[in-house]
């Protein structure tokens, strides 16, 4: 396989974009071998013309290299990856005469964790419930956060981000894929309850003065 070389931003033709939507295949995709349920992830960094820079990891071990492009799949040696709503993909292998499959899914880049953080608030009539989550920080998979539910007192400790939600252990968790609205599931007492929330734009003065420690 031909050797990687050094990042660089995608050129996708205006054309190739509205025929294929290969912008579509770019960014790490994961999931499962159907077979023996084994991890496998696809990488796609950038696509230029009819070569994409790819890294492929399976069995332990990760490749990386330049891939070939056509149409609305990428190919990467004896494994070929497609997708038509970028979100979900599937991936296929396929070398003397043994095939596999495995159906991945889009990961949510850094810039889309980055929209949970904020201050987030609603109430659901549904269920009688208001719910506060703040989100002051994320690094990596962890997550600064305070939250509280019904007005009670505000709480603050260290959550988990996967994806586009940060969770609190079985407390609380947020969950939003446009950064703009969202769903705050909270345990109140021994039940949960689900509240849709949206952001607030105006940044919160309280927060700003507050003693919870925030990351770099």
């Amino acid at each position: 396989m031909t050797t990687i070389q050094s990042s660089t931003k995608s050129q996708i033709s205006p054309a190739t974009e509205r025929i294929y939507h290969q912008s579509n295949l770019l960014g790490s995709w994961k999931g499962t071998w159907s077979l023996n349920h084994q991890e496998v992830e696809f990488k796609v960094i950038n696509i230029r013309g009819t070569q994409a820079q790819v890294e492929y990891t399976h069995n332990g071990h990760t490749e990386r290299g330049l891939a070939d492009v056509d149409g609305a799949t990428i190919t990467f040696g004896n494994v070929t990856i497609g997708t038509k709503n970028g979100q979900t993909a599937a991936l296929e292998f396929s070398a003397s005469g043994a095939k596999a499959s495995a159906i991945l899914s889009k990961q949510a880049s850094d810039t889309e964790q980055d929209k949970l953080v904020g201050s987030w608030s609603g109430f659901s009539r549904d269920n009688g419930q208001s719910a506060y989550f703040q989100v002051v920080s994320i690094d990596g998979k962890d997550a600064q956060v305070r939250f509280s539910a019904n007005g009670g007192t505000i709480q603050s400790g260290s959550g988990t981000v996967y994806n586009n939600t940060v969770m609190l252990g079985a407390k609380a968790q947020i969950t939003s894929s446009d950064g703009q609205s969202g769903n705050v599931v909270i345990q109140v007492g021994h039940k949960t309850y689900s509240v849709p929330v949206t952001k607030s734009k105006v940044p919160n003065a309280s927060s700003s003065s507050s003693s919870v420690n925030k990351l770099a």
